[in-house]
């Protein structure tokens, strides 16, 4: 049985969570998080051995090391949302050290953040915690705003600085993503004859994706799709928004989809939905880690081990959890990461 403080922050939802059985079974998937993940999937690819070194590198850190699992700190919300708007709750994170310090005493398997944050102290912290690169941004202060993603800096200074990895955005559906694919396709390429890891951020960004008053960038079938296009391009870890429903082909009636997706694949449950988005990385062979989301004050907690335990339990790979942390006090948010860092080390909480 899970922990005690576990269940109590579940509360009225445990049962659901920890007693469903999925609709895709779980002996189907070709793979699961594991410490032996590297050897189990990524000595039988294309991946160098500087590579394999760079992702041993982010599962072998902090205290998930060597569970298989991730516990990523990502703060870019000060050019994505802006610094003042991502800030002003606590501003001591105007300051890039006490983002890192933050990852670093939570016990993060890394940090993720901008050329400037992650460059401005890398020489005090690049060898005490993996680095992770944001190496493209939507910028948000031209005016109208655009939903698009520009590189702010060039892979070798991410390689310069220590990283170990580079992360990027494609708001796949939306009308610049070809550009980003390619310009994405070719970074990563680059990471990798360097020896980086890589992490594709696989957002979907169109306003058709909202039918009749409800939002579909969330939906199990969209972001399964955009999680295959991830892969597509090489991406060693797919991060992902934790599905909030499905029947997003159906709504936007574009694209194609088989009726099988939705009677065969997937049901209305969070830990099918999640599952359904896990099989679209290669049947569990690419990582899936989910975002924490947005700060919501009163029921951070609550909600961030409940994406945690879906994650979990569907088989994704882990956590990139941002601001629900660091809009709190320092200690808090400590706390908040390290209690998501609970599910993985909890060994009744099993891959449903």
């Amino acid at each position: 049985m899970a922990s005690k403080k576990i269940l109590d922050i579940l509360g009225d939802k445990a049962a659901s969570l920890l007693d469903h059985k999925p609709i895709i079974d779980k002996s189907t998937l070709s793979a699961f998080p594991s410490p032996r993940h590297v050897e189990e999937i990524w000595t039988n690819s294309n991946r160098s051995n500087q590579v394999l070194r760079s992702l041993q590198t982010l599962i072998g850190h902090g205290r998930l090391a060597d569970t298989g699992y991730l516990s990523i700190f990502p703060v870019d919300q000060g050019i994505e949302h802006s610094a003042g708007a991502s800030f002003a709750p606590n501003p001591m994170y105007f300051d890039p050290e006490n983002i890192i310090r933050l990852a670093v005493e939570a016990g993060c398997n890394a940090v993720a953040s901008t050329f400037g944050v992650l460059g401005i102290m890398s020489r005090k912290y690049a060898h005490r915690i993996p680095f992770v690169v944001k190496i493209n941004h939507n910028e948000f202060l031209s005016l109208p705003n655009r939903y698009d993603q520009t590189m702010f800096g060039k892979v070798k200074d991410a390689w310069n600085m220590g990283a170990v990895s580079v992360g990027a955005t494609i708001y796949w559906g939306s009308a610049e993503s070809t550009r980003q694919l390619q310009e994405v396709s070719e970074a990563f390429e680059l990471a990798h004859e360097l020896g980086m890891a890589t992490i594709l951020w696989c957002y979907t960004r169109n306003a058709g994706f909202k039918v009749d008053g409800v939002d579909y960038h969330t939906s199990a079938d969209l972001t399964g799709q955009a999680n295959h296009l991830g892969v597509t391009i090489q991406a060693d870890i797919i991060k992902q928004k934790l599905p909030t429903n499905n029947g997003g082909y159906l709504a936007t009636k574009h694209g194609k989809i088989s009726p099988l997706v939705y009677s065969k694949l997937t049901t209305d449950h969070p830990i099918d939905l999640t599952r359904y988005q896990v099989v679209n990385c290669y049947n569990g062979r690419v990582g899936l880690i989910n975002s924490g989301g947005e700060s919501k004050g009163a029921s951070d907690l609550t909600d961030a081990v409940f994406t945690a335990v879906v994650n979990k339990r569907a088989g994704g790979m882990g956590l990139i959890l941002g601001r629900k942390a660091f809009q709190r006090p320092f200690k808090e948010g400590v706390e908040m990461i390290q209690s998501i860092q609970d599910v993985y080390l909890d060994k009744d909480i099993t891959i449903a």
